[in-house]
């Protein structure tokens, strides 16, 4: 008799915990986020990266976080922005340069873990080379990049 009181216990939890370990809900309009299953990647025009809007609008103004994907062996060419952006690397290794002249051999890496800050009106490019790289670019809309021979 214990034991089918015990089944009937167990079978009862089964079907009433709901999954997630018995986790609560919480409150979205104080806590909101996204699992890396709902996070919608849309590759670019170019077919060289994809990227995924986490907040904002880059288009608009106002604040905004972008991640990108690079893939192997594209890079942007020399441009500038009319805002400062920041960025963390948070897989492989995003390679960056200076100047108006694109040289990808003189390229400085900024391995996985890294912070960079792109300043407002400063020629660079950047991109990967041999692995597909992902970064996290916050910054203030509309994100517009100017190609370096038109400044």
């Amino acid at each position: 008799m214990i034991r089918l009181t015990f089944l009937v216990v167990v079978l009862a939890l089964v079907v009433v915990v709901p999954s997630g370990y018995g986790a609560p809900d919480i409150d979205r309009t104080a806590v909101d986020f996204k699992l890396p299953s709902e996070i919608k990647w849309v590759k670019n025009a170019a077919g060289t990266n994809e990227s995924a809007v986490l907040f904002g609008d880059p288009s608009k103004p106002g604040p905004y976080v972008v991640r990108v994907k690079w893939f192997p062996g594209n890079m942007s060419r020399p441009h500038f922005h009319p805002n400062d952006r920041f960025f963390a690397v948070l897989s492989g290794t995003w390679w960056m340069g200076t100047g108006d002249v694109f040289d990808p051999e003189r390229t400085v890496p900024a391995p996985v873990g890294s912070y960079v800050i792109h300043y407002a009106g400063k020629i660079h490019y950047d991109g990967a080379k041999n692995e597909e790289t992902i970064i996290q670019v916050w910054g203030m809309g509309p994100a517009t990049s100017t190609p370096a021979e038109k400044r």
